[in-house]
C-alpha cells in the first residue's frame, strides 16, 4: 500500500472525522466552562468585594440566602434607584440586594420611545439593566430602561 492509497482509504478518513469531531466537542465543552467560570467568578467577587461596594461588612450577610439559585444575576439588574453618583448608580433589587451600575457614555437610556440623558435618572426610579459584569464586581451598563414601578410588593418600602 502506497501512500497515496492510503489517504484515500475509509480508514484514514474515519480517523480524520474522529479527531475533527473530538476537538469540535471539546471546543464546546470549553465555551461551557469558560461561560460557568464567568459567571461563578461574578458571585464570588461580588462577595469578596461586598464592603468595597457598599462600606457594610465585611461578610456579605445572609450571602448564601441570596443565592437560592445558585449564582447572582451578573448581567443585569431590575429595580429601584436607591442612590445616584454618576457615573455609577445604585439599584436595590427584589433580593434587597444592592448592585452598581456603571454608565458609560455609550450606555442607552430610555423610557418608553423616548431617550434619557444620565442626569435624568432620579432616586426611585424602577429601572431594568442589561450589560456585563466587571472585574470590581459592577455591572457596566449597555441599556438602561425606565419603567413604571410594578405594583407587587418586593419593590414597595
Amino acid at each position: 500500500m502506497d501512500i497515496k492509497d492510503f489517504f484515500k482509504s475509509k480508514a484514514f478518513r474515519f480517523t480524520i472525522y474522529g479527531i475533527i469531531t473530538f476537538i469540535i466537542a471539546l471546543l464546546i465543552f470549553q465555551a461551557g466552562m469558560f461561560m460557568g467560570f464567568h459567571r461563578a467568578g461574578f458571585s464570588y467577587k461580588w462577595g469578596e468585594d461586598y464592603y468595597r461596594n457598599f462600606g457594610g461588612r465585611r461578610e456579605a450577610p445572609l450571602m448564601m440566602d441570596r443565592m437560592r439559585g445558585g449564582f447572582l444575576d451578573s448581567n443585569g439588574v431590575t429595580g429601584k434607584i436607591v442612590k445616584i453618583a454618576l457615573p455609577t448608580v445604585t439599584v436595590l433589587d427584589k433580593d434587597n440586594a444592592e448592585k452598581i451600575i456603571v454608565i458609560k457614555d455609550d450606555t442607552a437610556i430610555r423610557s418608553m420611545r423616548d431617550s434619557f440623558k444620565a442626569t435624568d435618572l432620579k432616586v426611585d426610579d424602577f429601572i431594568v439593566v442589561i450589560g456585563s459584569p466587571d472585574d470590581s464586581s459592577q455591572i457596566e451598563a449597555k441599556l438602561i430602561r425606565v419603567m413604571p414601578e410594578p405594583p407587587l410588593a418586593p419593590f414597595k418600602k
